[in-house]
């Protein structure tokens, strides 16, 4: 989490300047500094793999006060839904001097904005006897990484290639991770797969190089490189001076005003489930298309499908601590509908949302019970009939209707409510998520393997 960090302190090395580190990342910040891995022996010795706040990404190596390599990719990284592989690989005994360190990006060597490195044979600090940390710059305690972290392997004393630790899949194109690279670790070498989530920091190269876990608790997720599941998406925000994503960009705050935001995951077809955890009520459910007016209000023009931009989205929220539900919804013009004898929500509520897609339709739980004698399973007693008018496909959407600070915490099937774990264990059919409440029958959670298999 914000101030959860791994570290250890490494040992004599086998070859200090010559080594591989690979990890598979997906940010849960941007604009902010971030380290993934730093090595420390005092303020004029030092290495380290950092985001900087402009969402650049840098690889800086410094001996005895001067940078000896600085290294940095032209591009910027500003992708919080999808995950990337990132390989730094370091001989500097290397004759030509864009051999000596070069960075991979899924596989792909990155252009560089700036390209300082190490004369040949000559020293380096991120493989030492001296602290090393992962996901905090552990001299001051502070640019903690906020994402997610898996398959994080460091070799001492071997420069691998790329494709040791990845390829390209056949059929879709992409970059996919090696699980079991053959590789020999080294003295200072380790690899945690971060399967053991009672022990995350477990070393499980062979040689016993384990992290102990500092500054909270380090929880494991269901998302993965190789099944990538949805969040809301912070470039996809209203008024982002007045909210916030946090946690993995799960957690959804406003400070005030009317607010919204939707996922990283979009849905072409098929059926959809997802959990919210409201901190108070007026919390706004539904789905919507990227063309949806962000400051949408009951109140507003585009509120609905067929609207003036031929974009929208439709909602139900509750408006207040009763049993009154409001749905805004028509086709053809706005409609916003007040329903009564509902299921209250108070603090701490955790609301279900199903959707189907190609059949527009949507429902609504509260603590387990669907509002209104719905059946998501049976294809009856939805509280929202629409037909998307958009060629855009639809989207998750939660958004509140207050002037008062509010949290969501959204669980699109990774297990948690922010830092906290669901009590129970429900799966989708396919096996994928962890939820509180059961899946319906047919529905599943938003990530890329339903995504290829049930969402057309």
């Amino acid at each position: 989490m914000a101030t959860t960090y791994l570290t250890r302190t490494g040992t004599t090395p086998t070859t200090s300047n010559k080594y591989t580190f690979s990890c598979w990342i997906k940010r849960g910040s941007i604009g902010t500094t971030e380290t993934l891995f730093r090595s420390y022996s005092d303020g004029s010795n030092s290495a380290q793999l950092i985001f900087d706040s402009d969402d650049t990404f840098a690889f800086q190596d410094i001996v005895g006060g001067t940078t000896v390599t600085n290294l940095k990719p032209s591009n910027l990284f500003r992708d919080t839904g999808a995950w990337m592989n990132i390989i730094v690989q370091v001989d500097y005994t290397q004759a030509a001097a864009a051999d000596r360190a070069k960075i991979f990006i899924n596989g792909e060597e990155v252009s560089y904005s700036a390209t300082t490195r190490q004369s040949q044979n000559g020293a380096s600090n991120l493989n030492t006897a001296a602290n090393n940390a992962i996901g905090s710059n552990r001299s001051n305690s502070s640019h903690y990484f906020t994402g997610s972290m898996s398959q994080v392997n460091f070799i001492d004393g071997t420069a691998y290639p790329a494709t040791t630790f990845g390829s390209v899949n056949a059929t879709s194109g992409i970059w996919k991770a090696n699980s079991s690279p053959t590789v020999t670790y080294g003295n200072n070498g380790f690899f945690l797969d971060m399967a053991n989530s009672s022990d995350m920091g477990n070393d499980v190269s062979g040689k016993a190089n384990d992290f102990t876990v500092g500054g909270g608790i380090l929880t494991q997720m269901q998302d993965t490189p190789d099944n990538n599941f949805a969040t809301m998406n912070p470039l996809a925000r209203y008024y982002s001076d007045t909210s916030s994503l946090s946690n993995g960009n799960n957690t959804y705050s406003i400070t005030s005003y009317t607010l919204n935001a939707r996922s990283t995951i979009a849905m072409p077809s098929g059926k959809w489930y997802w959990e919210v955890k409201q901190s108070a009520d007026n919390c706004r459910l539904g789905v919507c298309t990227s063309g949806f007016n962000p400051n949408i209000d009951t109140d507003d023009a585009g509120a609905y499908y067929g609207g003036s931009t031929g974009f929208g989205g439709v909602y139900i929220m509750n408006t207040g601590p009763s049993t009154n539900w409001q749905i805004t919804n028509n086709n053809t013009s706005k409609n916003v509908t007040t329903y009564t004898n509902g299921v209250a929500t108070v603090a701490n509520t955790i609301l279900s949302v199903a959707v189907d897609v190609d059949a527009g339709k949507l429902w609504v739980g509260v603590n387990g019970t669907w509002l209104y004698s719905g059946d998501p399973a049976a294809g009856s007693g939805e509280q929202i009939a629409f037909t998307n008018s958009s060629p855009d496909p639809l989207q998750a959407f939660i958004g509140f209707n207050s002037v008062n600070a509010r949290v969501a915490q959204c669980n699109f099937g990774n297990g948690f409510f922010g830092v906290t774990a669901v009590a129970s264990s429900n799966a989708d059919a396919a096996g994928h998520g962890l939820f509180e409440y059961a899946v319906p029958t047919g529905f599943f959670t938003l990530n890329t393997k339903n995504l290829n298999t049930y969402g057309g």
